[in-house]
């Protein structure tokens, strides 16, 4: 047993809030298997997979490749005469690098493959399937290899991989038929008539509002919309207006700032070139940022109040310091009736909930209104993943298909890896289904007599929880817990390298580490309060959104608790048992 115990607790993390006018960041087009290279021989060729030494989580990958059996570069070998069995075999061990490389800092964290549903998560795989798929394809279309028949074998077999998936995860939209989407219309005329080329429409859907559904059938690797540069709202065209002499001037004003006072004047010109899609627009964006005080005081606890406050704090910051002394200086270009914090407000909202980052044709970055792909909607399970590139041959801006989308189907794409607490102040709703990004931060401080210079502690910077449910493995030493977390608080309480033992020693650190996190999420719950359940069919649509996500951070934490009372039963049994051998 340890002759002393280290200082320890468990707190809400600081939440910090960077200013990003655009959090819409697209999913850019890059490969993480950068190594593009592939051989021929006499009975066949191989791809090569490699994990870039420049992926900043290089040395937690491959170490987890090295676990698997794999190294940081691997080679996968294909017969010519490889039949569709031996073709699936050499896909999977693919995958199964792929889906290392791939993996995002939650994944990592978690580590998690769920071998029931064979993945580690739906983001994951999609881009394991792709990227390996565009890499076929680029060597198809170079028409230079003599083993043709084996890399078309390839693709036929990652496509069909893509379309067991899609059905796999597929959702189900119900789409309002009631609903004339007139404005909108007008604008995807608008937008055809300058070269907008696309295979979607509007319509509304049950739960989501506006949306785009398929006109026919959608195959993998299909433009579902493209388009066109000159009709994509950018920091270009501050330049060609009067904004951009004064604002030029002032220091540490970004080109999204900018694009974003021009778009509040020019939103009020009725001869724009954008005045079909100004007015497709909504009057009001029902986002977090423009929760009222009862929304507010039902957020009581919890993360997404935090989130809130700080962003709309940094918004007004920002406000102040340019109004009302642009419109004082410059009156002519800054009208005060087009610049009140009501219309900023709405704003900084569009440009949240709608903007883009594109990597123009001249390799710069960004930030952009794009119309008609604002109607596109989010999905954890997105037909879309790789946008926000350029193509230089046809000056457009090309939205592929990463799974089918069957006519009829929303089509949906990913706007990030990010939390329902982001979603909601942000974008104004919760996703449906289990968003794997739904973490709670935690900081651990032991203080400074209890760090140890010569013990391996956890080489994780940041700790996070999420909800157990997620986890299939709630045996002893793991009860549904992201392993980083209870590695590290073995660790503090016993500088030793610690090894999962049925050791009497071990297994009261266990039950210690189980009694600190059970107490400190029993404090959260108590701070977040019972369940409101708030008017039925009067509650605003803030209040609704705020209780929806209290509860969802109330079950967060209730299967916390859930967790650690099942591991501590666990545990005490097993010490039990050792110590009756004794």
């Amino acid at each position: 047993m340890l002759s002393s115990k280290p200082k320890f607790y468990v707190k809400l993390a600081q939440l910090t809030f960077e200013y990003h006018l655009n959090l819409s960041s697209s999913m850019a087009d890059v490969e993480a298997c950068s190594s593009r290279d592939s051989l021929e021989n006499g009975d066949g060729c191989s791809l090569v997979l490699e994990l870039t030494e420049d992926d900043p989580l290089f040395h937690k990958k491959k170490k987890l490749l090295n676990d698997k059996g794999f190294g940081v570069k691997e080679q996968i070998h294909l017969q010519s005469s490889m039949c569709p069995d031996s073709i699936s075999n050499s896909l999977e061990t693919m995958l199964r690098i792929g889906r290392i490389i791939h993996l995002d800092e939650v994944e990592l964290y978690f580590g998690e493959f769920d071998t029931q549903m064979g993945f580690y998560s739906p983001r994951n795989e999609l881009e394991t399937l792709n990227s390996i798929l565009a890499r076929v394809n680029t060597l198809l279309s170079r028409q230079m290899h003599k083993k043709m028949n084996v890399w078309q074998g390839l693709q036929a077999a990652i496509i069909l991989k893509i379309q067991e998936f899609g059905n796999q995860i597929k959702e189900v939209a119900r789409i309002d038929k009631n609903y004339t989407c007139e404005k909108e219309k007008c604008l995807v005329q608008w937008g055809e008539s300058n070269g907008v080329k696309t295979k979607l429409e509007i319509a509304y859907v049950g739960g989501a509002g506006r949306g785009v559904v398929a006109m026919e059938d959608l195959r993998v690797g299909d433009i579902a919309l493209e388009i066109p540069v000159s009709i994509i709202l950018s920091k270009d065209l501050v330049h060609k207006s009067d904004m951009d002499n004064v604002l030029g001037k002032i220091e540490g004003m970004s080109s999204e700032t900018m694009l974003l006072l021009w778009s509040m004047k020019e939103k009020h010109n009725c001869g724009s070139k954008f005045k079909n899609y100004f007015d497709s627009l909504p009057k009001e964006f029902h986002t977090g940022l423009s929760f009222g005080v009862d929304a507010i005081m039902a957020l009581e606890g919890t993360l997404l109040l935090e989130e809130i406050m700080q962003a709309k704090e940094h918004l007004r910051t920002q406000y102040d310091e340019l109004f009302p002394r642009l419109c004082n200086d410059y009156p002519d270009i800054f009208p005060p009736k087009f610049y009140t914090w009501e219309q900023f407000l709405w704003a900084c909202e569009l440009f949240y909930s709608n903007s883009m980052k594109i990597i123009f044709a001249d390799g710069k970055l960004r930030t952009c209104l794009i119309p008609i792909a604002g109607f596109l909607n989010h999905s954890l399970n997105p037909h879309i993943v790789h946008y926000g590139r350029v193509d230089s041959a046809t000056n457009s801006l090309k939205f592929p298909l990463s799974r089918p989308c069957n006519i009829g189907e929303q089509c949906c794409l990913s706007y990030g890896n990010f939390s329902t607490s982001h979603l909601i102040t942000f974008y104004g709703f919760s996703p449906q289904g289990d968003n794997r990004y739904d973490v709670i931060p935690i900081d651990i401080d032991v203080g400074q007599a209890d760090c140890f210079d010569d013990c391996p502690m956890s080489n994780w910077t940041t700790h996070m929880v999420r909800g157990t449910w997620l986890s299939k493995n709630h045996n002893i030493f793991y009860y549904g817990l992201p392993s980083p977390l209870l590695d590290y608080l073995r660790r503090v309480r016993n500088p030793m390298q610690y090894e999962k033992t049925h050791q009497q020693p071990d297994l009261e650190i266990e039950l210690e580490v189980l009694e600190d996190l059970q107490s400190t999420f029993s404090n959260m719950m108590e701070i977040l309060g019972d369940t409101d359940f708030g008017d039925g069919e009067n509650t605003s649509w803030d209040v609704k959104l705020a209780l929806e996500f209290k509860d969802l951070e109330r079950r967060i934490i209730s299967s916390i608790l859930t967790s650690c009372s099942a591991g501590r039963s666990l545990v005490e049994s097993e010490l039990s048992r050792v110590m009756s051998k004794d």
